[in-house]
């Protein structure tokens, strides 16, 4: 389990790191932020595409066969990604090895969650993903530290730190992980070539809604077309007889209604580590190294209370914790949104006035997340961990790209008129607002308006840095919603049923 461990936490690291060194290689590098910003999106753009390949591959070809080859891919395309060169070609070079790091997360991720679920039998199998999940998790809130030191030796250690990474996982997946006998079934490769368009166009609108408006032509058509083809994707399923993904698994309610709340929990949970760094670095002022303190915040509270919730979803079932998870989070999430609003005098140190709310925020999320998944794991059809991990995680990244799109929209727009209001009051015109709020996009305030006059520019940082803390409490009731919309959902679950399979096959 702990070479699992390490190749997981090379996903889990570098999902924040590149996101925060990302001013730093631009810089070097010499690349607009265009190329930057489509740097960070394909990424998530490819594993979304391909979750659903690679977890029919790791059932067909063996969970350790996939996760060895999804380990070394990783480890490979880190290195090309830090091979980057500087010049012309550089914005192209890193985004197509930025795609290809997206594609090979996505072959083992899914192959590493079904060699965890194999490893453990069904009673103690909450526990080990809850300590999984807790770890990986955890690794999430070590990015901008370890990036922060880093890149001040060079921005290419982000990503050559995954090498050595690689090797030691690949050695222990090697030599620890069980060799499960291969199926002799064919790979449905219309149905994969169908949902990675279908995903990869939908992540793409998603993605780019908050810049580009949501009455985007482009947007549009991403979204509709995104929709068609996964219903065309359903259809050539339910007619295929070796389908990527068995769509009978969502006869079982309790599968469905896990995975819904998996992702409205994603809602909360990945706009929650855009939303913090930002607001650590505009309105605490913070560098990104001590801005990853917020984050240690949130994971404090995700690990203790996910260690609670899997040994509470072994006694009571995924109905209760569901529930406590969902209202937990709810408290957190509301709470927290009061607390940014007042900047603290000591926004640098570890215990303030939030970080209470950020601790049970992180509470909430971990109560039932890795208990959601287990549970969904634990209904595979024949034991197709593989399939059913990779439904899961797919969901998850859906919620993601949802939550980030539809609560960055509502931020931009409060904080565009706050500060409009506020750059007119100190005398600057109406574009100036524009303009810092394309600089926060970028998570960085420090630059101010040619066109301000020099005596109020403490007063155009303070409006900066208020601005969107009160701009930022609005996505942060967003995902108190989705929390307490996980909680209204849980009422819907099978009260301590037991997993089945809707197949008459029986999921071990």
């Amino acid at each position: 389990m702990v070479g699992l461990i390490i190749a997981v936490s090379m996903t889990s690291i570098d999902q924040t790191i590149v996101a925060l060194t990302g001013p730093t290689i631009q810089r070097d590098l010499g690349i607009t932020h265009g190329p930057m910003q489509w740097a960070v999106n394909v990424y998530l753009i490819a594993t979304a595409a391909f979750f659903l390949l690679g977890g029919r591959l790791s059932d067909v070809l063996g969970h350790r066969r996939m996760a060895l080859i999804g380990i070394a891919a990783f480890g490979s395309t880190s290195l090309l990604c830090g091979l980057a060169p500087d010049g012309d070609y550089a914005g192209a070079w890193l985004i197509a090895a930025r795609a290809l790091q997206g594609v090979a997360g996505a072959l083992m991720y899914p192959a590493a969650i079904g060699l965890v679920v194999q490893t453990f039998p069904r009673a103690g199998r909450a526990g080990a993903m809850a300590r999984f999940f807790a770890i990986t998790g955890a690794m999430t809130a070590l990015g901008p530290i370890a990036g922060g030191y880093l890149s001040a030796w060079t921005w290419r250690s982000v990503f050559w730190v995954n090498v050595p990474l690689a090797i030691v996982g690949l050695v222990l997946v090697r030599l620890a992980a069980p060799r499960p006998e291969p199926r002799s079934e064919p790979i449905d490769l219309p149905g994969a070539v169908i949902v990675a368009a279908a995903f990869g166009v939908t992540v793409f609108g998603l993605q780019q809604a908050g810049s580009w408006g949501w009455t985007n032509p482009w947007i549009i058509a991403s979204l509709i077309t995104g929709a068609a083809l996964l219903i065309v994707f359903c259809i050539v399923e339910l007619r295929t007889e070796h389908p990527l993904v068995r769509l009978a698994v969502f006869r079982d309610r309790s599968f469905t209604i896990a995975n819904t709340a998996l992702l409205l929990a994603s809602i909360a949970f990945v706009s929650t580590f855009f939303f913090l760094s930002v607001y650590g670095q505009v309105s605490l002022q913070l560098s990104a190294l001590n801005t990853g303190l917020l984050f240690l915040k949130l994971f404090i509270g995700f690990v203790v209370a996910s260690q609670i919730g899997a040994r509470r979803f072994d006694q009571l079932g995924g109905r209760t914790v569901l529930l406590f998870g969902g209202v937990i989070g709810f408290l957190g999430f509301f709470w927290l949104s009061k607390a940014v609003i007042t900047i603290p005098d000591n926004p640098a140190d570890f215990m303030n006035s939030q970080t209470l709310p950020i601790m049970l925020a992180g509470a909430g999320i971990g109560f039932m997340l890795s208990s959601a998944s287990t549970d969904a794991v634990n209904r595979a059809i024949g034991a197709s961990y593989g399939e059913v991990t990779a439904i899961s995680q797919t969901m998850r990244n859906l919620g993601g790209a949802l939550g980030l799109a539809v609560l960055s929209t509502v931020v931009t727009q409060s904080l565009t008129t706050k500060l409009t209001a506020s750059f007119t009051a100190l005398g600057a015109p109406a574009s100036a607002a524009a303009d810092a709020v394309a600089q926060i996009g970028g998570a960085s305030s420090s630059s101010s308006p040619s066109s301000l006059p020099a005596a109020v520019q403490a007063q155009y940082i303070q409006a900066v840095q208020q601005g969107y803390a009160e701009a930022v409490s609005h996505a942060f009731v967003g995902s108190a919603i989705a929390m307490a919309a996980v909680a209204l959902v849980s009422l819907l679950y099978p009260d301590r049923e037991k997993a089945r399979d809707v197949l008459g096959v029986s999921a071990s």
